[in-house]
């Protein structure tokens, strides 16, 4: 892996996980809200704990890289879910986040197939392991 990618991936995974951290921290805050919306779109609110957990843990995962390619894919599912559910083609705004939110799903699937890249705890963890073997 050339140096320009070693810099690239956890950048990537940076700007990824910041959607994600951001929404499931905001959601704490307005938490009503939040809840208030999701009935309206047919949502049951007792899930908004579970969409805040996925939202912060799986961002979290992802900004560190741990379990990197099970978190992307997860995120990704998520994010394609609640991308049909809240979002629509008939106005513009909601065709922007809905196109926003394909855009971040292959990116995420991106990440599913490439993996974290080299400052990672998967990395760091995979490297550790060799090390055991290799004096065992």
């Amino acid at each position: 892996m050339d140096q320009a990618q070693k810099l690239i991936a956890p950048f990537g995974r940076l700007l990824l996980s910041l959607m994600f951290i951001m929404a499931g921290y905001n959601k704490i805050g307005g938490y009503a809200g939040t809840q208030g919306y999701m009935e309206a779109m047919g949502v049951p609110g007792m899930l908004l704990p579970l969409v805040i957990i996925v939202e912060l843990f799986g961002g979290l995962a992802l900004l560190v890289g741990w379990n990197t390619r099970i978190a992307a894919f997860l995120l990704a599912g998520f994010t394609l879910v609640a991308n049909l559910i809240f979002h629509n083609l008939t106005e513009q705004m909601q065709s922007l986040l809905f196109m926003k939110n394909l855009s971040v799903a292959g990116g995420l699937l991106m990440v599913t197939a490439l993996g974290a890249g080299s400052f990672s705890l998967d990395n760091l963890l995979k490297n550790k392991k060799a090390q055991q073997l290799q004096t065992a």
